[in-house]
């Protein structure tokens, strides 16, 4: 019996083709597995330095900060806080009458130096924007600062602020273009202040310290007294062209404006000029008194026809009386 082999030889074919297809196929690419993403690291926030290294790194308030270390201060604004300082450049320091500055940085002025230091730092952190919104701040020292917006700029007194909201890790700093000054009568508070400490700290009279720095009356007026002091202004020497550098007589110019307090009157005034004097002040003052009689100007120290143009400021020792004018 003849077999039918066709579909035997079908199924081998088949068989063979199947076989090549599997040997020919693409290797089984493996299943892609996830990867982690790195979690993204925020960068660290800058560290914020103090009030005082904050100055000191910026560059603008070299005299600032060394009137803080005259004045003992350093510790104080390196401290906890808050603060907010309104901080003078050094060109607004540079605009103080001359010879102001190198008079407060004494060691003598050391009062001074802090109250004015003072008045230009609150408690708090005020911001620009909260500053722009108030009137006025009560400062450190005790006194109140006016503010005020003119033209979109803040003031604060005078001194305007020139920029705003330097963070520092105590507090915030605003610029200054000026140094602004506490009220006298309110800033020097210590009973042992004396007419020259006054003067010095007041600004005005930087031409007539230095007339008694070279003739030496410094000591003299720092004296118990007490005395009335008739004290011409910067602009008042400028007026006369005053030169007290290398002056000759000095010690003449200064010494007319010292009288002893209380002999203001005419009679006790001729004899005040005499009494009380120590060794070779009573001939100046004699001399002094011959001068001013025979110019007339008695009268101006009575209270007739008086060149003085302000309230007396009280001193532990005195009073001092601003003049217009040298006599």
């Amino acid at each position: 019996m003849k077999t039918n082999r066709l579909p035997l030889m079908f199924l081998s074919l088949m068989l063979v083709f199947t076989t090549l297809l599997a040997a020919c196929a693409p290797a089984e690419t493996p299943a892609p597995t996830a990867t982690s993403i790195p979690e993204a690291t925020s960068s660290p926030e800058p560290v914020l330095n103090d009030i005082v290294d904050t100055a000191v790194a910026d560059g603008r308030f070299t005299t600032l900060v060394a009137g803080l270390q005259a004045a003992e201060l350093v510790d104080t604004l390196k401290g906890e806080g808050p603060f907010t300082v309104f901080a003078p450049t050094d060109e607004a320091f540079a605009a103080l009458p001359a010879g102001t500055l190198d008079e407060l940085l004494k060691p003598e002025n050391k009062q001074s130096l802090t109250d004015i230091l003072l008045y230009h730092v609150v408690p708090g952190n005020v911001m620009a924007a909260d500053v722009a919104a108030m009137t006025s701040a009560t400062t450190v020292l005790g006194q109140d600062v006016a503010i005020k917006v003119d033209m979109g700029d803040v003031y604060v007194n005078d001194a305007k602020v020139i920029v705003t909201d330097i963070q520092t890790s105590n507090g915030i700093i605003h610029v200054l273009d000026a140094v602004i000054m506490p009220a006298m009568d309110e800033a020097i508070t210590e009973e042992n202040n004396t007419i020259v400490d006054i003067a010095v700290a007041d600004g005005r009279f930087t031409t007539l310290v230095a007339a008694l720095e070279a003739a030496e009356l410094v000591e003299t007026l720092n004296g118990e007294g007490p005395f009335t002091v008739f004290a011409p202004t910067d602009d008042a020497f400028a007026a006369v062209g005053a030169v007290v550098n290398g002056m000759e007589d000095a010690d003449g110019l200064a010494i007319e404006r010292a009288l002893p307090a209380g002999d203001i009157d005419d009679g006790l005034f001729r004899r005040g000029v005499l009494e009380g004097a120590t060794p070779g002040l009573a001939e100046k003052r004699a001399e002094w008194l011959q001068m001013f009689v025979e110019r007339g100007r008695l009268g101006g120290v009575t209270g007739e026809g008086d060149n003085s143009d302000e309230d007396s400021g009280e001193d532990s020792h005195g009073s001092e009386h601003g003049e217009w004018a040298c006599v």
